[in-house]
């Protein structure tokens, strides 16, 4: 048990450091950008939502110069498996979630579009650099028509709401907010990445499995912890978009970014385990949103994402990491 502690107390160190780094990263991008006259709303869309993956991308570029490629792509599969079922299956179990109408309309079929965008860049069991750079590359076009979209469908309320949330911080704060949270992030993933590999070393596993799991669950436990927090205050109506928003930045920037740095050899367990189950979970829950607008559709009652489903999406997780542990243990 010995030589696994060191790696273990790094493993633990690196994340809260990550967790850490992306707040001040955040919050130091946000406000420089508002200091230049940005709207608040896009600073939301645009610096907010892909900053949040910030932990992510960084491991996985540590991750992809160590040569541990299949632990990014382990850690951006694990993080979309928990977002689905531990994120949003744990906070509908505490409180029923709200969905809104624009999430099947139009989240639902981009995320659905993106997943199977990334399935055919792992089907060959090869994550090369051209498909990684398409596929982060639709990232832009994608921002620019959220963008025009709310625009063109803001409010006033959701405004001030969205100015709130940025700290108030001179240009000369913000940049060192931004530069302090930068640095915390990089030495974070090396230490991050390096407990992961030896963690791996010691239990004689692989990189991918130490990525799907431990590392995915550390850098979701941030949402977690805030969905889990609104939900008992009563404010957990948009959990279910952050987990669409969160899920679609990790297959196109945090998988992307490994593969765009050194093409990754993936085993065949890749798409036939770990996508797959990220996939059928995946529209396992625009099915779910679908069946909480169907139900609420007449007026009478909430669209919810009621309990029962919470207790589904969690059950399917656990099953997950059932199938993960029958095909270690075969192999």
């Amino acid at each position: 048990m010995i030589p696994v502690l060191l790696p273990s107390l790094a493993l633990i160190t690196g994340i809260v450091g990550l967790l850490l780094g992306a707040d001040k990263f955040v919050a130091g991008a946000a406000a420089a950008a508002r200091n230049f006259g940005i709207s608040a709303m896009v600073i939301g869309l645009t610096v907010v939502s892909i900053g949040t993956s910030a932990p992510e991308i960084i491991v996985s570029f540590n991750a992809a110069l160590d040569g541990a490629g299949e632990l990014a792509v382990g850690n951006a599969i694990g993080s979309n498996l928990a977002n689905i079922g531990l994120v949003l299956g744990i906070t509908a179990l505490i409180a029923p979630l709200p969905v809104s109408r624009h999430l099947l309309r139009e989240e639902s079929p981009v995320l659905l579009v993106i997943t199977a965008l990334a399935g055919l860049c792992l089907y060959d069991g090869a994550l090369n650099r051209v498909e990684s750079v398409l596929l982060a590359l639709l990232v832009i076009p994608l921002l620019v028509m959220v963008v025009k979209y709310k625009r063109e469908h803001s409010d006033d309320n959701s405004s001030e709401s969205d100015s709130s949330e940025i700290p108030e911080l001179s240009s000369k704060a913000a940049a060192l907010w931004f530069l302090g949270g930068l640095i915390l992030l990089l030495v974070s993933a090396r230490i991050t990445v390096w407990g992961a590999r030896e963690i791996a070393v010691i239990w004689g596993i692989s990189d991918l499995v130490i990525g799907l799991t431990v590392v995915a669950i550390g850098t979701s436990l941030p949402e977690l912890a805030a969905s889990v927090v609104s939900a008992l205050r009563g404010h957990h109506d948009i959990a279910v978009g952050n987990v669409f928003g969160s899920n679609l930045f990790n297959l196109m920037l945090v998988m992307t970014t490994a593969g765009a740095i050194a093409p990754i050899e993936l085993s065949a367990e890749v798409f036939l385990r770990d996508y797959l189950s990220m996939a059928l979970m995946t529209v396992m829950l625009v099915l779910f949103v679908a069946v909480a607008l169907r139900r609420g559709s007449n007026g009478e009652r909430p669209a919810l994402i009621s309990r029962p489903l919470g207790a589904v999406l969690l059950a399917g997780y656990i099953g997950y990491y059932g199938v993960l542990w029958i095909t270690l243990s075969t192999g």
